[in-house]
């Protein structure tokens, strides 16, 4: 696999929350501010873990993900996961909550470390559109993937977000429902790479990189447990410390 970016362990110069930056001038749905691209590699720089690793336009780390299999990180959630910026400092956490006695998960997103902090801010919640159930992977543009909500905000009207297109095709969008269906991140294709590396555009400062970044997390999850009776990549990595428990 060509190399992803030349300074994947180059930390963020200082004042640069996360060391984002942004990236070539592109339309912008929010104003002229330039926006911020984020390469993703949906891999762990760490042996034997999953998650994601994140590079700025300069190919500096931005952000990582790190979901261990070794007994230190056996006392965490299994079902969350903590988005962290290069240094390791926690900054989200995605929280994976399933009703009892059903299958269907929903996705909340915390302030920090959910796990250590137990007053940590619920931010917003993420559910799958009934409707797009099928269409994670597959093309469909202009289709509704997924709602982002408010946590406890159960009616649909009251989604400030939804998600739009295919993550499994690496073609979707986040558009802000209260502003027209303007744009507020979108997963891009990178060519020559395959699917394991793609594109983040956050426009501007409506929604941001972090929580961009946070709810790719749970459309990852969202898509690799679709149609498998589970919830992805998190419900794995729970299975796994089961065994070696």
């Amino acid at each position: 696999m060509a190399k992803v970016h030349p300074n994947a362990m180059s930390p963020p110069e200082p004042g640069t929350p996360g060391g984002a930056t942004t990236g070539p001038a592109r339309a912008a749905a929010e104003g002229d501010e330039a926006p911020t691209v984020l390469t993703v590699w949906r891999k762990s720089l760490l042996f034997n873990c999953d998650g994601f690793t994140v590079f700025d336009a300069r190919g500096d780390l931005a952000f990582r993900v790190d979901c261990y299999a070794g007994s230190r990180r056996r006392r965490r959630r299994a079902d969350d996961v903590v988005l962290m910026d290069a240094r390791g400092k926690p900054l989200l956490t995605v929280r994976r909550k399933t009703r009892l006695g059903l299958a269907e998960c929903c996705w909340v997103i915390y302030d920090g470390d959910a796990d250590a902090d137990k007053s940590a801010t619920p931010l917003l919640s993420v559910r799958r559109h009934a409707a797009g159930r099928r269409l994670l992977g597959a093309t469909s543009a202009g289709k509704t993937l997924a709602r982002v909500a408010t946590p406890g905000a159960e009616a649909a009207a009251a989604a400030p977000y939804v998600v739009e297109g295919s993550y499994g095709r690496r073609a979707c969008a986040v558009r802000d429902a209260a502003r027209g269906g303007a744009v507020v991140a979108e997963v891009q294709r990178k060519e020559a790479v395959g699917d394991d590396v793609f594109r983040l555009v956050v426009p501007g400062p409506r929604l941001g990189a972090q929580l961009a970044m946070a709810l790719v997390i749970a459309l990852d999850d969202m898509c690799r447990g679709s149609g498998a009776g589970a919830c992805g990549w998190l419900a794995r990595s729970l299975l796994r410390r089961t065994l070696s428990a």
